[in-house]
């Protein structure tokens, strides 16, 4: 499919963001000028969402339906999808165009580069990059939850709850016991009403909290008990999960000097999502340098920003469509059957257990996900 139009328009990375471009992109470019490359590490986009429940419950057989092959994206076939590493980008500043390096030592140049790489997890999230590891990485979690007695989560946010919930979906019995550096779960973006109803549901079925407590250091499985920074001890703890929030997976993007990023590791844009010294770079979804939570939601407002910049710049036509932030939303599961979500405007409003379920608790929006990917 290369080299049969003179261009390359690269995407580095296949999640949500990635694939929506490449989606969207392959519908707007000339074929006979542009060869559309998506760059991922796997050949399939992994419904990221979902694995609190692939890693916990093996009945559900998530790994059958939430690994989705990323080749039925393309409208006409126009665009390809590339496995690889990126890791760096060889690029002059205000200079156009430029090249990624890959892993492998190749080297594929680009008149467009779009930087869609997500976020990187720890603990049970931490779905690894190489395919071959992917389903023992995922059996071994489901052997740990299943012997583990008393299960401690490190982090009181929106993976931690919906780890905790899933737990107790398969082992009600089990004790679960959710540790938070904040005075509430999650953050204070979302308002009280959600904070306290996901304690509170979280708490009938018996989970346990530690607010305004961290433990710094996961111990290795099989090592029991546990103390927290401020000398608590957890004596039983038998299973020490991480389920702290992501952080911007963009080691490679350093390669541009250190400006490119922040200090946090998130890449700094204009509102029109070019970098600020690469105008023929462009970055989406949670690795942007812009306050906001870093979610999936945010990508109906994201996308279309920069696919219309990504054309109007290849056309000559200085980009024009300028993100200018999105309401906060936010859905929380609570096992398989409940949970919360919530809605920024009209001054904040939360919506119960019926709702989660509807949108996401029972199936994660695999079909959905799937449907989106051709599938």
């Amino acid at each position: 499919m290369a080299g049969k139009a003179e261009q390359n328009v690269v995407i580095v990375g296949g999640g949500y963001a990635g694939f929506q471009v490449a989606k969207q992109l392959s519908k707007k470019l000339d074929p006979r000028r542009y060869n559309l490359i998506l760059i991922n590490s796997r050949s399939y986009a992994v419904a990221l969402p979902a694995a609190v429940r692939l890693v916990v419950d093996t009945e559900s057989k998530l790994e059958e339906t939430a690994f989705v092959k990323l080749d039925r994206i393309y409208a006409n076939g126009n665009g390809e999808t590339k496995v690889g590493f990126v890791t760096g980008i060889e690029a002059q500043p205000g200079v156009p165009g430029g090249a990624v390096v890959l892993a492998n030592g190749e080297r594929i140049s680009y008149a467009v580069l779009i930087l869609a790489t997500g976020s990187k997890f720890s603990g049970p999230c931490a779905i690894p990059e190489n395919e071959d590891d992917v389903l023992p990485f995922v059996n071994a979690w489901r052997q740990k939850f299943a012997k583990a007695n008393h299960v401690v989560i490190v982090g009181g946010g929106a993976v931690g709850i919906e780890l905790a919930g899933e737990v107790k979906d398969l082992y009600p019995t089990k004790k679960v016991t959710i540790v938070h550096g904040g005075n509430q779960l999650i953050n204070a973006t979302y308002g009280n009403s959600l904070r306290k109803g996901l304690e509170k549901r979280l708490h009938a079925r018996g989970v346990e909290f530690m607010f305004n407590e961290y433990i710094d250091d996961i111990p290795e499985p099989g090592v029991v008990g546990i103390t927290t920074r401020s000398g608590k001890q957890i004596s039983d703890a038998d299973l020490v999960v991480s389920a702290r929030g992501g952080r911007p997976n963009t080691e490679y993007v350093t390669s541009l000097g250190e400006d490119a990023v922040n200090g946090h590791g998130f890449v700094k844009i204009k509102p029109t999502m070019q970098l600020l010294n690469h105008p023929s770079i462009f970055a989406v979804g949670d690795i942007i340098d812009w306050t906001e939570q870093k979610q999936i939601a945010k990508l109906m407002w994201h996308v279309p920003v920069i696919v219309a910049n990504v054309v109007s710049f290849l056309n000559g036509v200085a980009p024009t469509k300028k993100y200018a932030g999105a309401p906060e939303i936010i859905v929380i599961t609570n096992g398989k059957k409940g949970g919360m979500g919530y809605f920024g405007f009209l001054g904040g409003f939360t919506l119960g257990d019926w709702f989660a379920w509807l949108v996401k608790s029972r199936h994660f929006m695999i079909p959905h996900f799937r449907k989106d990917l051709g599938y």
